[in-house]
């Protein structure tokens, strides 16, 4: 069967199918998952999503995403932002992120919510409902991600809840609203605030049920000089450059 599809794949595409040998005895070996997947547990990211797990419906491999440009966003000195936190599994990684990497940074992280589930959605684009992901507070929040002189709440509806913060620097963005409104009015105040070497992370933009989420995020970028990427996580990723 596998020969068939080989061939099926080499005279319509002119592409092979890749096969990935077993090699015994490297260093590591239990994290090459067939190519190395740091993901897994790997070092020192184990803690962080071992902390992170039990509140996000972010996978592993996606949480490896914002570890690494976190720590690399730190160097820049800016404000880090996440759009859509639910129950703050994600926002306690990266939190921790700061605590451990960079507190010498100055680096404070805002966390956007209504804390109460979706605001209104775009049926023609979007197919989650409001109120989705009610389950949820800013209380529990706060209380699971500590840090409260690294980390700063605003409930409520974006773009409302950036008002007073026209004057941020921002390195590192985490946009997970799933819904396309929500994602162009992040883009909207979030990309000319977004530093030079600064992400953004979009969590929902290869899912099929965030369709709202792509949509948003190349009719925004189809006029900038920055390229999404595409990855295999489902997430996207700009680069400012």
């Amino acid at each position: 069967m596998l020969k068939k599809i080989e061939r099926f794949i080499n005279l319509f595409t002119s592409l092979k199918v890749q096969k990935v040998k077993t090699v015994r005895g490297i260093p590591d070996a239990q994290f090459y998952k067939p190519y190395f997947s740091p993901w897994l547990g790997y070092g020192e990211f184990k803690p962080f999503v071992e902390s992170a797990e039990k509140y996000t419906l972010v996978t592993a491999d996606r949480c490896y995403v914002l570890y690494t440009f976190g720590k690399q966003a730190l160097a820049l000195g800016g404000e880090f932002w996440e759009c859509g936190v639910y129950k703050g599994g994600t926002a306690i990684l990266l939190a921790k992120v700061i605590a451990e990497y960079g507190k010498q940074s100055g680096t404070k992280l805002h966390l956007f919510d209504t804390f109460e589930g979706m605001p209104d959605v775009n049926a023609q684009k979007d197919w989650h409902k409001s109120g989705d992901f009610k389950d949820t507070s800013e209380e529990a929040v706060s209380a699971r991600v500590g840090h409260p002189d690294l980390v700063v709440t605003h409930k409520g509806f974006i773009p409302d809840t950036f008002k007073g913060l026209e004057n941020s620097k921002i390195s590192f963005a985490h946009i997970d609203v799933d819904i396309y409104q929500s994602i162009i009015d992040s883009l909207n105040f979030i990309y000319p605030r977004l530093m030079s070497g600064g992400f953004i992370i979009f969590d929902d933009y290869g899912f099929p049920t965030c369709p709202g989420a792509r949509q948003a995020v190349d009719e925004f970028f189809a006029n900038k000089p920055e390229q999404p990427l595409a990855m295999p996580s489902g997430q996207a990723v700009v680069f400012k450059s």
